[in-house]
C-alpha cells in the first residue's frame, strides 16, 4: 500500500501543487485586463495545457525513479517544480512582471538541464519534458511581451 501511495505521489504531486496554486491565485488573476502580444491564447487554455503538463512531468519522474536513484535528479526534479509553482505567485498575486520574466528565464534553464539528465539516463523521461519545455518558451514569450506592452 505504502509504495502504491509512493508512485501515486510521484505521478500526481505536481498536478496537485498545481491545483493549489491555482486555487491560490485564482481571485488575483488579470490576465485579460492586460495587453497581450499576438498568439496570447484565450485564458480557458491554460488550465487545460498544465493539466496536461503536470501530468507529463509527473509521469517522467515516476518512469525516471522505477530504475534510478540519482540524488542531483531527484533534487532537480523537486527544484525545478519548486520555480514552477513560485512563477504564477510572482506574477500573478504580487504582479512583480519583470522579476516573473526573469524567473521564467531560471524554470526553462532548469527544465532543460533536468531534461538533459533525463536524457542520459532514460530517453523516454527527457522526451516526455518536450511539451514542458517548448510551452515554458511560449509563456516566457508571454511573460516579457505583458512585461514590454504594459
Amino acid at each position: 500500500m505504502k509504495e502504491k501511495l509512493i508512485h501515486f505521489l510521484q505521478i500526481f504531486l505536481p498536478l496537485i501543487l498545481g491545483g493549489i496554486v491555482g486555487f491560490l491565485i485564482q481571485g488575483s488573476m488579470d490576465f485579460e485586463s492586460l495587453n497581450k502580444p499576438l498568439f496570447a491564447p484565450p485564458k480557458l487554455l491554460f488550465p487545460i495545457a498544465w493539466t496536461i503538463l503536470y501530468l507529463l512531468m509527473g509521469i517522467a519522474y515516476y518512469l525516471y525513479r522505477k530504475d534510478f536513484n540519482s540524488q542531483k535528479t531527484i533534487i532537480l526534479h523537486y527544484v525545478q517544480l519548486g520555480i514552477n509553482l513560485l512563477w504564477p505567485i510572482f506574477f500573478f498575486i504580487f504582479k512583480i512582471r519583470v522579476f516573473s520574466a526573469v524567473w521564467i528565464i531560471l524554470l526553462l534553464l532548469s527544465i532543460l538541464l533536468l531534461t538533459s539528465w533525463y536524457y542520459k539516463q532514460k530517453k523516454i523521461c527527457a522526451y516526455l519534458l518536450i511539451p514542458y519545455i517548448l510551452w515554458t518558451i511560449f509563456a516566457a514569450y508571454l511573460n516579457i511581451g505583458i512585461v514590454i506592452l504594459n
